[in-house]
């Protein structure tokens, strides 16, 4: 391991009037002594009047640390630990205490979603894992969606302050979940690392994000590298490294995710695709990378959809259908959808609501039941679950379908979830022409993100959002923004890494592909208008068929 952040124990002799050293030089030169860094350092930017980096340059200390050397080095009778962080170019001493450490150095790894974000407490020293906590993005209360959050931070300092001291809360709450459940302080934190779009980071860091969302999209970075903690209002001992991005609109958690899949060190050719409410994707080895991102729809996460909600507690995550034990309505009307869908409920109460990956199940068992189409549309006369409904909002009827007691999937959602995983099919179909890769050549298909990991291979596949392969060359690779972000913190060697990958990347918008919406025309379709694409979907339609009749 080559963590950001480490601690060393020291024993030296104390000053004499032969050794009259200071302190600080005392404690650099043991430092040095102890890491070899003559024989063994990572290079490091030379300074602008030298020509080599001096020792001196190579190892700092904060004032703060300094404003207390001197009574720490007596309390401890000169043998103390050292607490080191990785800047970018070399070490800072960010603490110091008496004696030998009771307890091995900590670092943070942090996905900073949009809607979420995760917290990693790691042990530097073995690199395990010593907690995980997750909490809803204290930036949502400025808007559910990221643009609505750009503009109101648009040209208003103030309102930009406030959505960077929202992100920074956020880290806070996290913090102290992590402290009681782990029982372990996170300001002792060493180093952390963060992954996030290029949005979040503008945030995180104070800056305006309107060139994200502006032509020409000439965002204030895309390589924020690092800062000390306090910079940054965290109330951490050590430094922050942000995930470098590509563009506006492929970030830091897509690089992150690159490192967390290995995708760049492979000989084949593979796809990452982490997919949300944008969808960013990446094909190649370690040879090439050909990216790009585009809106690919909120209801993948629920949003849009009449009865969607995130995935918390009393969302249905998972649906599967028997039609065959229907019961008809009882004298009053009321229906009985619970002898139909069986569901999965996180929490495992009473359903409020339908997230993604539920939302991909349900859409699937009702292609492959016959109760919609091929273009969606549903069949009232397969069951008296389908009935018109008044739409709340419009006033206007349509069909809908129960699928739990009180719950409704409308006819709207469901061309709403087939225009946005059309959009998700059609990123993946052109980025694979383009390159002139077949899909039969692609090794693995990376699925990353939280949707990613939740959702079923089959029903995906169903729908026509995953291309009809063997389903073992499809990985859920999770949460592959914080995967990346945690690897990074126990080996900063992928510094070096991270540079190959931006370097080996190139991007395209999908927004300004011109027969982009020919294609997605093409794929709003269960699963697709040329149904020779997905054989397996349509033989086990055939057979769900002849086992009814």
């Amino acid at each position: 391991m080559n963590p950001l952040g480490k601690t060393i124990y020291l024993e030296m002799t104390a000053p004499t009037e032969e050794d009259n050293r200071p302190s600080e030089e005392r404690i650099l030169q043991a430092l040095r002594d102890k890491l070899s860094l003559s024989e063994d350092r990572p290079s490091a930017p030379r300074s602008d009047n030298s020509e080599t980096d001096s020792p001196a340059e190579e190892i700092r200390m904060s004032l703060r640390v300094l404003r207390r050397l001197h009574s720490v080095c007596v309390m401890g009778n000169w043998k103390l630990t050292v607490s080191l962080s990785w800047t970018g170019s070399g070490w800072e001493i960010v603490g110091i205490e008496p004696g030998r450490a009771p307890l091995p150095p900590i670092g943070l790894a942090v996905d900073l979603g949009s809607t979420s974000v995760v917290m990693r407490m790691l042990d530097l020293e073995t690199g395990n894992l010593l907690g995980e906590a997750g909490a809803y993005n204290h930036q949502i209360r400025f808007g559910e969606d990221i643009l609505t959050r750009i503009f109101y931070a648009k040209d208003q300092p103030p309102h930009l302050e406030e959505i960077r001291q929202a992100t920074v809360d956020t880290f806070r709450e996290l913090m102290d979940l992590l402290q009681a459940k782990t029982g372990r302080d996170p300001r002792k934190a060493l180093s952390m690392t963060v992954a996030g779009n290029t949005t979040m980071i503008h945030f995180l860091l104070g800056l305006d994000a309107f060139s994200v969302f502006q032509s020409p999209y000439a965002v204030v970075t895309l390589d924020p590298g690092f800062y000390r903690g306090t910079d940054l209002d965290l109330p951490i001992e050590g430094w922050v490294y942000c995930y470098p991005g590509l563009a506006n609109y492929l970030g830091g958690d897509i690089i992150s995710g690159i490192i967390a899949t290995g995708l760049y060190r492979e000989e084949k050719i593979s796809l990452f695709f982490d997919v949300g409410t944008n969808g960013e994707l990446v094909v190649g080895n370690r040879q090439f990378l050909l990216c790009g991102a585009g809106a690919a729809g909120p209801a993948l996460e629920g949003g849009v959809v009449h009865t969607g909600m995130r995935a918390a507690e009393g969302a249905v995550e998972a649906v599967r259908m028997e039609p065959a034990g229907e019961e008809a309505p009882d004298a009053d009307g009321t229906l009985h959808p619970v002898s139909v869908f069986h569901l999965k409920v996180i929490g495992g109460g009473t359903p409020t609501g339908i997230c993604g990956s539920g939302i991909v199940d349900l859409l699937a068992e009702l292609f492959l039941y016959d109760w919609v189409d091929l273009t969606g549309i549903l069949q009232p006369d397969k069951s008296s679950l389908i009935q018109k409904r008044c739409l709340e909002d419009t006033g206007r009827e349509e069909l809908a379908v129960c699928y739990a007691p009180g719950l409704w999937f409308y006819q709207s959602d469901i061309l709403e979830f087939i225009r946005t995983k059309a959009a998700a099919a059609t990123m993946m179909e052109y980025m694979l022409d383009s390159s002139g890769i077949p899909m039969d050549e692609v090794n693995h298909f990376y699925m990353a993100g939280s949707f990613g990991a939740h959702v079923s291979k089959e029903s995906a596949i169903a729908i026509g959002m995953y291309p009809d392969v063997e389903r073992d060359r499809i990985i859920s690779a999770g949460n592959s923004s914080l995967e990346g972000a945690q690897k990074l913190l126990l080996d900063r060697t992928l510094l070096k890494e991270i540079q190959r990958i931006t370097g080996l990347m190139s991007y395209v918008q999908f927004g300004a592909v011109d027969d982009f919406l020919t294609r997605m025309r093409a794929a709003e379709a269960l699963p697709h208008t040329d149904i020779r694409r997905y054989p397996s979907v349509m033989k086990k339609k055939q057979q769900l068929q002849k086992k009814r009749f």
